[in-house]
């Protein structure tokens, strides 16, 4: 197929790209417990409107069920998904 000619490149469809490792707010399992708050995941797939992203632990929906697959999805500008934010380097202790 050949391309079409074009001043400026195109904008990128997505913000997430596929294996882009970001943070989501959500209901999830921390240490037993279930806990409302940021949680890593993977994106496996993207599109023009949603985003899908992947735990390895236990997720839920708002109104209490556990998703079997660990998967959940969100529009691509929802605050409620993020770039993961940079983690304080601890200093091991002098000895």
């Amino acid at each position: 197929m050949s391309s079409a000619p074009y001043m400026r490149p195109p904008a990128p469809d997505s913000e997430y790209e596929v294996g882009d490792t970001v943070e989501v707010f959500c209901d999830h399992d921390r240490k037993g417990e279930r806990v409302r708050g940021w949680l890593r995941g993977i994106v496996v797939q993207t599109d023009t409107k949603m985003v899908a992203v992947q735990f390895r632990s236990s997720v839920y929906l708002t109104d209490g069920w556990m998703v079997p697959d660990h998967i959940l999805w969100f529009p691509q500008l929802s605050t409620l998904i993020r770039k993961p934010r940079k983690r304080p380097d601890v200093i091991p202790d002098e000895l």
